[in-house]
């Protein structure tokens, strides 16, 4: 952005993982911020205003995104609520945007593609099968509906499974800790088949950059990611760079019993789990004219590190999966 824009005010609904590394990216870039959440909690940094408020409440949202440069869509409803919770979510947002004209920027997965046999690309056919993977995928196309329309300016980011501080994913806050200390570890699925892992930081560059560049708009895209790897040998990294290495054994943890709330929709995205989750980005050499885009995401890998080498003691000898 340049020097005109630098004060300007930034929506943020969400303050998990990858919100709260929105919200760093855009108080570092000197932007004024306001976090949405229902509690009214969000990273404590100067230029930040947390409010409390419905994320299904158009007309609130819409009071709080008056003004705004950019709303960004960092909401994280609880898994097996996405098809009650996301809908209201989502169209509120929407909303905001269309009586505001803030630019909506959503952070999304790679559900919407459905069962694939090789790596995903933004240009891959929405074809989920499983409810999840609908939602997402209708909530684009809302979106991108009312980007065509002229009514709203809109773009989305893809990340797949999450790993880094306080992120919800395999390799999260509740695995590392055990890995590093050599105890075993259960993860969905089997361990042997490649995942494409996504850094929340590098998710937050790709989503601030794509809300504040017009050549961004009316389009997804992938988060720039390292090669992929598998379970067993992201767990092997981890407690190899221990204080003291030691073997962690990682083991297929046992789906959700048939009374478990969330099993269902364990069960639909078990293809998730089972086969290969490879993102590709064709349009990485686009994010390269979006201010060198690629190169600086890819430098994250030594952020996340220190950031866990600090809590874990982890030699800083971590390869750049991240």
């Amino acid at each position: 952005m340049d020097d005109t824009s630098s004060a300007q005010l930034h929506v943020v609904v969400g303050a998990g993982a990858v919100g709260s590394a929105v919200v760093a990216e855009l108080v570092h870039a000197g932007h004024r911020v306001r976090v949405v959440t229902r509690s009214g909690s969000g990273p404590e940094l100067a230029g930040v205003e947390r409010v409390a408020a419905d994320a299904g409440d158009d007309a609130r949202l819409t009071q709080l995104s008056t003004g705004a440069a950019a709303l960004y869509n960092c909401a994280n409803p609880r898994y097996h609520r996405w098809e009650l919770d996301w809908p209201p979510i989502a169209n509120a947002l929407l909303s905001a945007a269309e009586r505001t004209g803030a630019v909506l920027a959503t952070v999304a997965n790679l559900y919407p593609y459905g069962p694939v046999d090789g790596p995903m690309t933004e240009q891959a056919p929405l074809a989920a099968t499983f409810t999840n993977g609908r939602v997402r995928a209708q909530m684009w196309r809302d979106a991108l509906a009312a980007h065509t329309a002229g009514r709203a300016r809109v773009t989305e980011v893809r990340a797949s499974d999450y790993v880094g501080p306080h992120s919800q994913g395999q390799f999260a806050e509740r695995a590392v800790p055990k890995l590093v200390r050599g105890k075993a570890v259960g993860v969905l699925g089997r361990p042997d088949v490649a995942h494409t892992y996504s850094y929340p930081g590098d998710v937050a560059r790709l989503l601030t950059v794509a809300a504040s560049d017009p050549r961004a708009w009316g389009q997804a895209w992938h988060v720039p990611s390292n090669p992929p790897t598998t379970a067993a040998k992201a767990a092997s990294t981890f407690s190899n760079s221990a204080p003291t290495p030691m073997p962690a054994p990682i083991t297929e943890a046992p789906s959700p019993g048939p009374t478990s709330e969330p099993s269902t929709t364990y069960i639909e995205r078990v293809f998730e789990i089972t086969r290969m989750w490879l993102s590709a980005c064709l349009r990485c050499s686009v994010h390269d004219s979006l201010g060198g885009l690629r190169q600086r995401t890819l430098r994250k890998g030594p952020d996340c590190r220190g950031n866990w080498c600090a809590r874990y003691r982890l030699r800083p000898s971590v390869p750049r999966w991240l």
